[in-house]
């Protein structure tokens, strides 16, 4: 009942299905029942008239799967190491389906994975409770494409991709979404879905770590990399613009390409253009710690400046703009390499009033003329929304912006990545 399930869940029950939302995290359980979001994309408001009909009921007890016609599995797949998936929360799924599945019942797989996932680990755990997929059950794969924090689209907007293990699961889960959703497109085979969705999120981080690249290459030009993507852009074809920052967060991007380079080299084959990306990607806020580096010294006028006199202030620790999801955030790895610099470093975000996360427990820091003179430098790591940027301008010493928010103001106390 995360990002994906509970939008899914509550846009069913307004169709008139009958929906359990099953999670182990009895936090989330609990709020859905007392009719709160925690999700920015699905209102209260939603899920109080889900709720209040009677159709979305959520609950931490698995054995509501013995009713269920259809169960859509949208768990967790992160890595376990940087290019080892970790399948752990798919396979408990598949023990706990398989212990309540039932003949007729379509079971359709929303988590990003590998290639080959739903037919070498999800039909043979399933079929390990003595029925048989295509016969007694059936069995699909459509990936998840939401986008949080996207005003223009949402779950039942947004294309959707099915691929079924055969054609009566494919068709069958084509028939299900078309409930909920304005256009679905039906692949040949789960597989062929699976890449899909890697596909997509793969053209993403080769695409952001090549600008990222052409960010770093410009500095060392003396090229505003900004002012050439807005050229780049006048081009009508053959351009899309991706822009430079601190890196990938998130879910999807950091880690569904590497699923797909780690399948990749089970079958004898090296994805470099994969592997450089993500690298590039990571680099990226330790590349900016040595910016800043360069910038406070040459305002300072001396050599060297030393990181562990330095007071800064990050704005935004989110790994998106006006999205609530710290979830590998590149501005938290911007924290930490600061830290271990001993700078004294704090955060304003709207979004999140304190943080906890490893090494870094910081409470918000409001944005007042008085704090803000107390910093070095004000790093833009993620560019919300609302924030206060004209106060920041006016009363910081120093900013350092990744994200271009004071694009065509020419400052000499700014920096641009």
């Amino acid at each position: 009942m995360g990002y994906i399930g509970l939008p899914l869940a509550v846009n069913f029950a307004k169709k008139g299905f009958w929906v359990f939302g099953l999670d182990t995290d009895e936090d989330r359980v609990k709020r859905v029942q007392q009719k709160i979001s925690y999700i920015r994309d699905v209102s209260s408001e939603d899920i109080a008239r889900a709720v209040d009909s009677g159709h979305l009921t959520t609950s931490t007890q698995f054995d509501v799967l013995r009713e269920a016609d259809v169960i859509v599995i949208c768990v967790p797949t992160p890595l376990k190491r940087k290019y080892t998936p970790d399948i752990t929360y798919l396979v408990s799924a598949v023990r706990t389906i398989r212990t309540f599945l039932r003949k007729g019942t379509l079971v359709v797989l929303e988590s990003t994975t590998y290639p080959g996932t739903t037919e070498e680990l999800i039909s043979p755990g399933l079929e390990k409770s003595g029925l048989k997929s295509g016969k007694d059950f059936f069995l699909a794969f459509s990936p998840e494409r939401v986008d949080p924090g996207n005003q223009e689209y949402d779950v039942t907007t947004i294309p959707k991709v099915v691929g079924g293990l055969d054609a009566t699961a494919g068709r069958l889960t084509q028939l299900l979404y078309k409930k909920i959703i304005g256009r679905i497109h039906r692949v040949s085979n789960a597989r062929t879905a699976e890449m899909t969705k890697l596909l997509e999120n793969t053209f993403r981080i080769i695409n952001i770590g090549w600008v990222n690249e052409a960010a770093m290459m410009c500095h060392k030009m003396g090229i505003d990399i900004w002012e050439a993507i807005d050229a780049a852009k006048t081009k009508p074809f053959g351009f899309m613009p991706f822009y430079p920052g601190l890196g990938v967060g998130g879910h999807c991007i950091p880690e569904d390409p590497l699923y797909l380079y780690w399948q990749a080299k089970r079958y004898g084959f090296n994805s470099r253009f994969i592997k450089l990306s993500a690298d590039i990607n990571a680099h990226m806020p330790r590349y900016v710690v040595g910016c800043l580096k360069d910038f406070l010294s040459k305002k300072a006028k001396t050599r060297h400046f030393p990181l562990d006199k330095a007071k800064i202030l990050v704005i935004g620790v989110t790994y998106k703009r006006d999205v609530r999801d710290l979830r590998k955030s590149p501005s938290l790895k911007l924290i930490e390499l600061l830290q271990e610099q001993l700078v004294q470093v704090d955060y304003h975000d709207p979004l999140i009033p304190y943080l906890d996360i490893g090494t870094i427990q910081l409470k918000a820091t409001a944005l007042t003329k008085k704090n803000l003179l107390q910093y070095d430098c004000v790093v833009i790591a993620t560019d919300h929304t609302h924030v206060d940027y004209k106060t920041i301008l006016k009363y910081a010493r120093l900013v350092y912006d990744t994200r271009n928010v004071y694009a065509g103001i020419q400052d000499p106390k700014i920096a641009r990545i």
